[in-house]
C-alpha cells in the first residue's frame, strides 16, 4: 500500500471517534502492534533526541525497502511512533522522504499534545526523514 492510501486510512479511523479521550486510547492500542525493536538495537545511537519520553528506533534495508522498529517507555508515544512506522514502514527511502505525514494536521494529533510531546512528534518525522536520506544516499 502506497503512503498516501495509509494516511486516509489513518484518517477514516481518526473520524470513527467522537472525542479526542477514544482516540487517544486508539493510539494506545496502536501502541501494542509496534513492530519492538530488538534489544541489541535499543541503544543510544537509536535513541530520537528531542523528545520527551525515551523512543528507538531502527532500520533495515531489505530489498528496496525501509523496514522501521522501535519502542518507547511511554504507552501513548508507542502509539505515535506505532502510527508513523505503519506510513513509513516497509515503502522505499524515496517514497518516505517526497511524503509529508499530512495525516497528522488532518486528525488534529499535534493540537492535542502537550508541547512536548509535540516537538517529540516532529523529532520522530525528522529521523524517520534522516534513515530515509541515508539509506537512498548509500544506495545511488
Amino acid at each position: 500500500m502506497i503512503i498516501k492510501e495509509i494516511q486516509e486510512e489513518i484518517i477514516d479511523e481518526f473520524d470513527l471517534f467522537d472525542d479526542w479521550m477514544e482516540r487517544y486510547e486508539y493510539i494506545i492500542e496502536n501502541g501494542k502492534s509496534l513492530p519492538l525493536i530488538d534489544d541489541v538495537n535499543k541503544n543510544d545511537d537509536n535513541l530520537i533526541k528531542g523528545c520527551q519520553s525515551k523512543v528507538w528506533l531502527h532500520a533495515d534495508f531489505i530489498g528496496d525497502k525501509l523496514i522501521f522498529t522501535a519502542n518507547s517507555d511511554a504507552i501513548l508515544t508507542k502509539g505515535i511512533i506505532a502510527l508513523l512506522l505503519r506510513v513509513y514502514s516497509n515503502q522505499t527511502p524515496k517514497d518516505i522522504l517526497d511524503a509529508e505525514p499530512y495525516f497528522i494536521d488532518q486528525v488534529g494529533l499535534k493540537e492535542h499534545l502537550s508541547p512536548t510531546r509535540a516537538n517529540g512528534l516532529v523529532s520522530m518525522v525528522k529521523q524517520l526523514k534522516l534513515y530515509a536520506l541515508a539509506f537512498q544516499l548509500k544506495n545511488n
